[in-house]
């Protein structure tokens, strides 16, 4: 075996290989776990929370609601009068299909849409 290899063999043998990290001290952690253990909590007032909430008052109790007194006349005042009915314009039909008297008719709407749709023209 040649020189080199011998010690090269022997470097290895002495030097022990290990996978765990050394221990080293961590100067940043150490302050701060130390200020965190010296930390107080500032004392908070008993009266601080005033200002900051509203006092609570409940709601006023609601009334419950009163029966007509004279139900029976109020009823029959009611299915005497006549309803109201709001006067809507009719929609007016085309001339056209007032001459075919084909107004609202199923067959004038057939017909409507058996009708070609006009095909749009291109402008150049």
């Amino acid at each position: 075996m040649s020189a080199f290899a011998r010690q090269s063999f022997m470097a290895c043998r002495r030097a022990r290989f290990s996978t765990s990290a050394v221990a080293r001290k961590d100067l940043v952690q150490d302050l701060y776990i130390r200020e965190l253990k010296a930390y107080k909590a500032p004392v908070k007032a008993k009266d601080a929370h005033v200002g900051a909430v509203k006092s609570y008052t409940a709601p006023s109790a609601p009334t419950p609601p009163s029966a007509p007194t004279d139900l029976a006349s109020e009823l029959s005042k009611y299915d005497a009068t006549e309803p109201t009915l709001a006067d809507a314009p009719a929609a007016s039909p085309s001339p056209a299909a007032q001459a075919q008297g084909e107004v609202g008719s199923a067959e004038a709407f057939l017909a409507f849409l058996e009708q070609d749709i006009p095909k749009a023209e291109a402008h150049h």
